[in-house]
């Protein structure tokens, strides 16, 4: 039986675009249920509920098994699929995947209030709060750093595309939308990142969608 990866708008969904990368980018077949988001149809909401009681997007279904959250939905399919190699072998570079993972996870709010994911959003910098700011310069370190003890093994964060790239993936596109200026390294590993198939694939499939929520829009 094949997976089912519940998603909302790859326009806005930044918590969904994470999980259909890292099974898209190995290969791993699912089927891709889309269930738009931030609508006033209670149809819509029902359907969600009909997969996760958590009412949100992502979920992952797996016979009996439902998983919610990006984070968590990465770790099963890591553990389901150990030849994909999610996470390093290593286990000091594994424990350095899973705690900068986790970071994106719990943090950088500011960046995220202000700089929401829109990928048709027309290209332009916002004048950025301190707060956001320190959020840019802390994920450049973590790119920088990773490239710097990684790259000899790949062109991602740790050599190959994993779970951590997934977790960033969203902020790639933030960064460029947003205009947010970037050291050359950090710069580097965005242009990796956007020719990755998968990312290019979810980038397409998010521009083609012509379904557009004002709140969104207006930032």
């Amino acid at each position: 039986m094949a997976l089912k990866l519940v998603i909302g708008n790859k326009n806005y969904s930044s918590w969904s675009m994470r999980p259909w990368l890292a099974l898209r980018a190995n290969d791993i077949a699912f089927e891709e249920v889309f269930i738009p988001l931030y609508t006033d149809d209670k149809a819509d909401k029902e359907r969600i509920l009909s997969f996760t009681h958590s009412g949100k997007v992502p979920a992952l279904i797996d016979g009996d098994v439902t998983v919610w959250d990006s984070l968590s939905i990465i770790e099963y399919v890591a553990e389901r699929f150990p030849e994909a190699r999610l996470w390093p072998e290593d286990r000091a570079r594994r424990a350095h995947a899973r705690s900068i993972s986790a970071e994106m996870h719990s943090g950088f709010m500011a960046l995220r209030n202000e700089c929401g994911m829109n990928l048709h959003r027309p290209v332009r910098a916002i004048e950025l709060s301190a707060d956001a700011r320190a959020n840019v310069a802390r994920i450049q370190d973590i790119w920088i750093d990773c490239r710097e003890r990684y790259g000899k093994s790949g062109p991602f964060l740790f050599g190959a595309f994993g779970a951590a790239d997934a977790m960033f993936a969203p902020v790639v596109h933030r960064f460029r939308t947003y205009a947010i200026p970037v050291a050359p390294a950090a710069t580097a590993y965005m242009e990796t990142m956007m020719s990755q198939p998968a990312f290019q694939e979810w980038t397409q499939g998010g521009l083609a969608e012509t379904f557009l929520i004002a709140k969104l829009e207006a930032v």
